[in-house]
């Protein structure tokens, strides 16, 4: 039963990620526009490592993981 309850939560959650995505794209502008994300471009290709953006998004995901499975 637990594991029903978390393959619906993710689902939600994925739901209204993908409606921010569609609906309201300010809400990610800032992704890989971070102080310390590496862009590099060339004329024939482009390599973009998003490590700050990286720390925020896992940073902001463990506190809600905290705070919702928190007994």
């Amino acid at each position: 039963m637990a594991l029903g309850k978390l393959l619906a939560s993710i689902g939600a959650i994925l739901v209204v990620i993908g409606l921010a995505v569609s609906y309201a794209p300010w809400l990610i502008s800032w992704f890989g526009k971070l102080p310390g994300d590496i862009r590099i471009e060339d004329e024939q290709r482009f390599i973009f490592i998003p490590i700050t953006s990286m720390l925020v998004v896992s940073f902001v995901l463990t506190l809600m993981i905290n705070i919702f499975f928190r007994k």
